[in-house]
């Protein structure tokens, strides 16, 4: 298997991340009740962590 270079694989992290934080971030504006922006900013800093999480533990299952 060809190893992937690392414009690609940077690119790939980015996209997969950008995914996670946008699922996340939409799931925690569906979940309350005002939006404010402290609300978007705790918000978005959440779903950066929990994007920072899945990855890992998404890389972690599947050993790549």
């Amino acid at each position: 298997m060809p190893r992937r270079t690392a414009p690609r694989a940077l690119l790939l992290l980015t996209g997969e991340l950008l995914c996670w934080w946008v699922a996340l971030a939409l799931l925690w504006l569906v979940l309350i009740t005002t939006v404010d922006t402290l609300e978007r900013i705790v918000g978005a800093s959440c779903a950066a962590v929990g994007a920072l999480l899945a990855r890992t533990g998404r890389r972690a299952v599947t050993w790549r």
